[in-house]
């Protein structure tokens, strides 16, 4: 082979692994998985706080509370006009993103990139992430807190998988729907005591539901 065509292929790495990916996120993102608990929680503020996801190259900083809505409006509360009886806030306490298999580039590179028309990937963003909702009355009152750790496996593909730009935000998204997958039964076990500790208080004072839009953290 000529080393000008080397050069030519080394310099159309990056701009493959840009190419977009064969799904959107926009896609995964609209997409809950519909699993209601049998008793729903009243409607209640909906908050966010993406801790260390701030400092992650992945998720935006909307994205966990956007999330959060969804799960909340599908699975989780009743639907309300404007009133509210307390809080639940979203709340990523730990997360870890690796890149693995990165050597298989070295490979593709060397056979001109053809092994990615056959699906070979080019590498995998694996995210590990531990959330919680702490759930509270109009006072603030803490009434629980229940946990959940999700895992995500995203590959980094020209054809049969998604882009490096795409890829990261994706593993954030999934671990964290993994991570509320396993909230969700707690939930539903705790609604009988949840239920009746909420609607005995007083209502939230000028509510925001149905736009609530608190997020913390920063990157």
């Amino acid at each position: 082979m000529k080393p000008t065509r080397q050069f030519v292929m080394l310099a159309l790495v990056p701009f493959l692994l840009l190419v977009p990916a064969c799904v959107s996120v926009k896609t995964v993102m609209k997409s809950t998985p519909a699993a209601a608990i049998t008793k729903r929680l009243p409607a209640l503020e909906i908050l966010a706080d993406q801790g260390p996801l701030a400092m992650n190259d992945g998720a935006l900083p909307e994205d966990p509370l956007r999330l959060f809505q969804q799960e909340c409006e599908t699975n989780l509360m009743e639907p309300t006009d404007s009133t509210t009886y307390g809080y639940a806030k979203l709340v990523v306490r730990k997360v870890r993103t690796r890149r693995t298999g990165r050597g298989i580039q070295a490979f593709q590179i060397l056979l001109l990139m053809s092994p990615s028309l056959f699906g070979m990937p080019l590498e995998w963003y694996k995210t590990t992430l531990q959330a919680e909702v702490q759930v509270s009355d109009a006072a603030g009152n803490l009434l629980g807190t229940y946990t959940g750790t999700g895992n995500s496996e995203v590959k980094v593909a020209m054809y049969h998988g998604y882009s490096q730009t795409v890829a990261p935000r994706l593993a954030d998204i999934l671990a964290l729907r993994g991570a509320m997958a396993e909230i969700r039964p707690q939930l539903d076990t705790a609604t009988a005591r949840l239920r009746p500790l909420l609607l005995s208080g007083s209502p939230v004072e000028s509510p925001t539901v149905p736009s609530s839009s608190i997020v913390t953290g920063s990157r």
